[in-house]
């Protein structure tokens, strides 16, 4: 048979079945007319017992002599040992950074991480993260690509170094679930940015201000009764926002003058209350078929945010220069000290 050249490719006509032309010079390289007349160059070879056969492209779109370099390319491949069909195979299927963070949601995110923290780690997703990975595939994903990803988020520290976590993890159970090999992370060695010091502790004037404040808010009746007594309490424990927010009835033991909190990661975590603590919880009365103590507006629902209301404390006392926000992302503890009148 002759060598495949541009002008037989030309001459072939479409049969009834589709049909191959081979060529003599290079033996597992040809052509593949199908009955539509579409041509297409292919190449095929033998891995171990297996026969492949390999697309290399239509002829509209390579020329005879691109097609023939490849299949040189790849016949050399095979000689060496090689399953180009295979590794083609494997790279069409291979996950990419999206579909990662699915598995990861699905097995580590909603299973392990508390409710806060699984909100944090798919907003970072969301919003950084699968943006400007998302296409990548896994195995390929390099130091460079996350050095530069941090890199061009170093306007928000605080969010591209939490973004970091996330991605370390994340890459530590890609190389678990045999996506990467073991010791590849790409986060690795890559230095997190400095962060400013997010918490000051308000004097006992300013923190008298803020109970002033609270009791001027219940007093007037305007504000929501739950979220005053959220700010107290938050005041009181020392506990984290989120721990107040879905504090409930059940988790009370105000005789051991205590909080039972569950906790996914370490179990039960006990509260010790002041009698100002005690006091405020005994004194505050449940909402019928609603199991939180810090109510929503809504039938059956806790308060979700805090942090307008928090602004409009902060902003009737003058603390100006405290914090914008109570923030349930960072679930920091709110810094105050309490003292006795603070009710």
């Amino acid at each position: 048979m002759p060598k495949l050249t541009k002008r037989k490719i030309d001459a072939a006509e479409a049969q009834e079945k589709e049909y191959f032309i081979w060529d003599d010079t290079l033996p597992d390289f040809g052509l593949r007319v199908l009955p539509s007349g579409r041509k297409s160059y292919i190449v095929q070879y033998r891995a171990g017992r297996r026969a492949r056969r390999m697309s290399l492209g239509p002829k509209t779109v390579l020329a005879c002599e691109q097609a023939r370099g490849q299949a040189i390319t790849i016949l050399a491949a095979v000689r060496k040992g090689e399953d180009p069909s295979a590794d083609r195979a494997a790279q069409r299927n291979a996950l990419n950074m999206t579909e990662l963070a699915g598995r990861f949601d699905a097995e580590h995110i909603s299973v392990r991480l508390k409710e806060s923290t699984a909100t944090e780690y798919r907003r970072n997703l969301r919003r950084f993260i699968l943006p400007a990975l998302g296409r990548l595939i896994v195995a390929e994903v390099t130091r460079a690509d996350i050095s530069k990803f941090h890199h061009d988020l170093r306007h928000i520290p605080y969010q591209a170094n939490r973004c970091l976590e996330v991605l370390s993890k994340m890459f530590n159970l890609a190389e678990m679930w045999g996506l990467r090999p073991d010791g590849s992370n790409p986060r690795k060695h890559i230095r997190k940015y400095p962060e400013e010091k997010r918490e000051r502790f308000l004097s006992t004037a300013e923190l008298r201000r803020i109970g002033e404040v609270l009791r001027e808010m219940e007093t007037e009746g305007l504000e929501l009764p739950s979220a005053i007594l959220a700010a107290r309490l938050l005041i009181l424990t020392g506990c984290r926002l989120g721990e107040i927010m879905t504090l409930r009835w059940e988790f009370l033991d105000l005789a051991e003058k205590m909080l039972r909190l569950p906790d996914p990661k370490t179990g039960a975590k006990l509260v010790h209350l002041g009698q100002p603590a005690v006091d405020l919880l005994a004194g505050a009365r449940p909402i019928k078929d609603n199991p939180w103590v810090i109510a929503g507006t809504l039938k059956g629902k806790h308060l979700s945010d805090l942090q307008p209301f928090w602004q409009r404390v902060r902003a009737r006392a003058g603390l100006k220069d405290y914090g914008s926000t109570i923030c349930a992302t960072h679930s920091p503890r709110l810094p105050l000290r309490p003292v006795r009148d603070f009710r």
